[in-house]
């Protein structure tokens, strides 16, 4: 018999503040994360606008010491580990660690990149290497709690916060481990990846209008917004947690992955291992098409992947697609890359405790090719049991979780 697996604990740090409560206000209300970038000049870039954590001091969080040995995206690690764990109250040894991250530590290797071309090789810090590498901030967090249970990175690029918990859930499930620490985390806004993104024409140039320029399944989208942060969820087995009287949030239910094995960075035009994916998810948690009430879409407010979430929605749920509540939060938070699916799944929790379903934000003219209910602009109150997380990667991975109230 498997084991039952639900979400003790959450936190998070995101460009709608550094914690789950206010990442949930500010879904909720609408407010849009995407601002100027502050932290480098962005004057020669085409692109000045992401969901940068402006309010971000590392000196209240860590000590001088802390600050040199760790990477952006380990410190939001950290901090959002550190809420989630509280929250839970987990004390045990055995846990384990397996977080997502798309990049890993790239402020770390521009800055030493740029050390090593002006001063050589005796420029370059002893902490480098232990700083970028994108298994670190899973390990930073077992040494700080001492946990030794599986500790490991899974990078399928967007898709892998949401491989994570997904990993993590089969580890719990199939009874190898009672918890697990699980998410994603990542810090990618710096002047070489932007520029990356960009030359792909991937991300919005819509600098002028930064809380406007994410509108996922508009017809006017024009790129997605690269942004930063953490999600971390405590997963336990059902009866880990109530052997010990835990608060329980909410059950995962369901997992499911493929791959287009298509295009690098461009999905399916037939949508059909997305389709597949979802498919896989509902077989998983033993529910119907009509189950589901909520999907937080992947969204990222570009033409192709709005378009074809949007087909392979329809191709998985039938006529239910149009019944179904849809959203992108990616409209408020931007997209955090490794750590997105974590986010997102704190909203899909959220939304199933407080009977409330976050906007799609700046919906404003609608596209024939995406003609689903996406919660346009403003919250919608309505009671649900189950909810569905999209996520769609580079490299044609295809991940999908399903939640449900306990």
């Amino acid at each position: 018999m498997k084991n039952r697996v639900v979400i003790t604990g959450e936190g998070s740090i995101s460009p709608l503040g550094l914690s789950s409560k206010s990442l949930w206000n500010n879904l909720v209300d609408g407010v849009s994360g995407i601002r100027l970038i502050k932290q480098f000049d962005t004057k020669d870039l085409s692109v000045k606008i992401a969901g940068e954590i402006s309010d971000f001091n590392p000196s209240e969080f860590f000590n001088r010491k802390q600050e040199r040995k760790l990477d952006r995206y380990t410190m939001f690690a950290l901090i959002a580990a550190e809420e989630a764990i509280k929250q839970s109250e987990i004390d045990s040894s055995e846990a384990g660690v397996i977080l997502g991250v798309g990049i890993g530590g790239m402020h770390t290797l521009e800055e030493q990149h740029s050390r090593v071309e002006n001063r050589g090789q005796r420029g370059v810090s002893p902490q480098f290497i232990p700083k970028m590498i994108a298994n670190i901030a899973g390990s930073q967090i077992a040494i700080k709690y001492g946990f030794h249970g599986p500790n490991y990175a899974v990078t399928s690029a967007c898709s892998s916060a949401t491989d994570a918990i997904g990993m993590a859930y089969q580890l719990i499930q199939s009874g190898q481990t009672d918890i697990i620490i699980s998410g994603g985390c990542e810090a990618g806004i710096t002047p070489l990846t932007l520029s990356g993104f960009a030359n792909m024409k991937a991300l919005s140039t819509q600098n002028d209008n930064p809380t406007e320029a994410s509108k996922p399944f508009d017809k006017n989208r024009d790129g997605f917004i690269l942004s930063e942060g953490a999600g971390i969820l405590v997963l336990e087995s059902l009866e880990h947690a109530e052997k010990r009287n835990a608060t329980i949030l909410g059950e995962i239910v369901g997992y499911g992955c493929t791959n287009d094995a298509y295009h690098v960075t461009r999905p399916d035009n037939d949508s059909k291992s997305a389709t597949k994916a979802i498919n896989l998810a509902l077989k998983n948690s033993n529910l119907n098409p009509d189950d589901i009430d909520y999907i937080n879409a992947h969204g990222t407010s570009t033409y192709y992947n709005d378009m074809l979430e949007t087909q392979a929605i329809k191709q998985a749920f039938g006529n239910h697609a149009k019944k179904l509540l849809i959203s992108s939060t990616k409209s408020m938070t931007g997209h955090l890359l490794g750590a997105t699916g974590a986010i997102e799944a704190i909203a899909c929790i959220n939304a199933l405790n407080e009977g409330i379903i976050p906007p799609t934000i700046n919906y404003n003219t609608p596209d024939p090719e995406c003609d689903l209910n996406y919660v346009p602009n403003k919250h919608v109150k309505k009671e649900i049991n189950t909810a569905m997380s999209n996520s769609f990667g580079f490299g044609g991975h295809n991940s999908v979780l399903v939640f449900k109230k306990f």
